[in-house]
C-alpha cells in the first residue's frame, strides 16, 4: 500500500520539477507557460509559451489601451452631443453652444488619448524589465523645464480654454481685443484669428488678450450722434428724427433686423459745431452698421427737406 501511494506522489513531484525546469521558479512562472505545461505536459511547448508570454502581454496592453481610448473618446463625444441637443436659445445660441462643445470635446479627447498611451507606455516598459522610476522622475524634470521655458504657450492654452468655457466670443463675432477690431475667422486654444475692416488678418495669441469687447453677441445697438447748428429748433429736429426712426421701424424691409423701436435720447453733448442729438436702435447681431447707415441717409434727406443743417 505504501508503494502504491508513493507512485502518484512521485509523478506529481516529477511534474512539478518539469514545470520548474520549463517555466522557472513557482513564484515567477507565467500563467501561459504554467497552463500550457499542465495541458500538454510538453516541456518544449511550455518553454515556447514562456518565451511568447511577454510579447503577448505587451500586445494585450497596447490593444487594451487602444480600446479604452476609443471607448473614452466615444463616451466624451456622446455626452457632448447630448449636451448640444439640450434646450436651444435661438439658432445663434445653439450654434455658439455647439462650437464651444466641439472645442471642449476635442480637448478632452486629446487629453484622454495622451494619458491612456502614457500609462500604456510605462506598463510596457515595466513588462520589458525596465525600471520606470527614473523615467517618471525625468518626465517630472522635463515638465518643470517646459513649464518655465514655454510659459507663454501654457498661458495661451489656459486663456483659450477659459474663453471657450465662458463663451466670450466665437467664429463670426466682431470683437475688440485692444488695438485690433475685426471679425473672428478662426479660434483655437492657442491663437485667435481676426480680419479687420480693411481685410488684414491678425493672429492674436490668447494669452495676450487682456480684454474682449464683443460687438455682436445676442444683440447689438446702432448709435447715431447727429450735430446740428446752435440756432436749430431742437424740439423740431428731435421730432423729425423720431418720425424717420418710426417709419424705418415699420418698414417691412428693416423691421426683421430691428429688435425694438428706435429711441431718440435727446441732446447728448455740446461740441463746437453745435448740440449733438443721440438716436439709438436695438438690432440683431452684425446689423447695427447697416441700420445706422440707413438711418443716417433718411435723416439727412429729411433734414434737407426741412431746412435743418447737419454740422458733422
Amino acid at each position: 500500500m505504501a508503494l502504491v501511494a508513493s507512485v502518484p506522489s512521485a509523478l506529481l513531484a516529477q511534474q512539478a520539477g518539469g514545470k520548474v525546469a520549463a517555466c522557472g521558479p513557482t513564484a515567477d512562472q507565467s500563467w501561459l507557460c504554467s497552463t500550457v505545461y499542465e495541458i500538454t505536459g510538453n516541456r518544449d511547448a511550455a518553454e515556447l509559451a514562456d518565451t511568447l508570454s511577454s510579447p503577448i502581454r505587451i500586445v494585450f496592453i497596447v490593444v487594451l489601451a487602444v480600446v479604452a481610448t476609443w471607448l473614452a473618446r466615444r463616451v466624451i463625444r456622446r455626452v457632448g452631443h447630448r449636451v448640444g441637443l439640450g434646450p436651444q436659445i435661438g439658432p445663434l445660441g445653439g450654434a455658439r453652444r455647439m462650437q464651444r462643445i466641439d472645442t471642449i470635446t476635442h480637448v478632452l479627447c486629446s487629453v484622454t488619448t495622451v494619458v491612456m498611451f502614457v500609462i500604456a507606455l510605462f506598463v510596457v516598459l515595466g513588462e520589458l524589465g525596465v525600471d520606470v522610476a527614473p523615467f517618471i522622475a525625468g518626465a517630472g524634470i522635463v515638465g518643470v523645464a517646459l513649464g518655465f521655458g514655454a510659459q507663454s504657450i501654457v498661458r495661451d492654452f489656459l486663456a483659450g480654454l477659459f474663453m471657450v468655457s465662458e463663451d466670450q466670443f466665437g467664429v463670426g463675432d466682431v470683437i475688440d481685443v485692444g488695438g485690433v477690431v475685426g471679425t473672428v475667422e478662426g479660434f483655437t486654444l492657442r491663437v485667435t484669428r481676426l480680419r479687420d475692416v480693411e481685410g488684414a488678418v491678425w493672429h492674436v495669441p490668447n494669452g495676450e488678450i487682456k480684454r474682449v469687447g464683443n460687438q455682436s453677441q445676442q444683440w447689438s445697438r446702432a448709435v447715431l450722434d447727429i450735430a446740428v447748428a446752435y440756432d436749430t429748433d431742437l424740439p423740431r429736429a428731435t421730432e423729425l428724427i423720431k418720425e424717420v426712426a418710426y417709419a424705418m421701424w415699420n418698414d417691412e424691409e428693416w423691421k426683421p433686423v430691428m429688435l425694438a423701436e428706435p429711441e431718440v435720447w435727446g441732446v447728448e453733448a455740446f461740441v463746437p459745431e453745435g448740440p449733438v442729438i443721440r438716436t439709438v436702435a436695438k438690432t440683431k447681431p452684425h446689423e447695427q452698421w447697416n441700420v445706422a447707415r440707413e438711418l443716417r441717409a433718411r435723416i439727412k434727406q429729411t433734414f434737407d427737406d426741412g431746412g435743418i443743417e447737419i454740422r458733422r
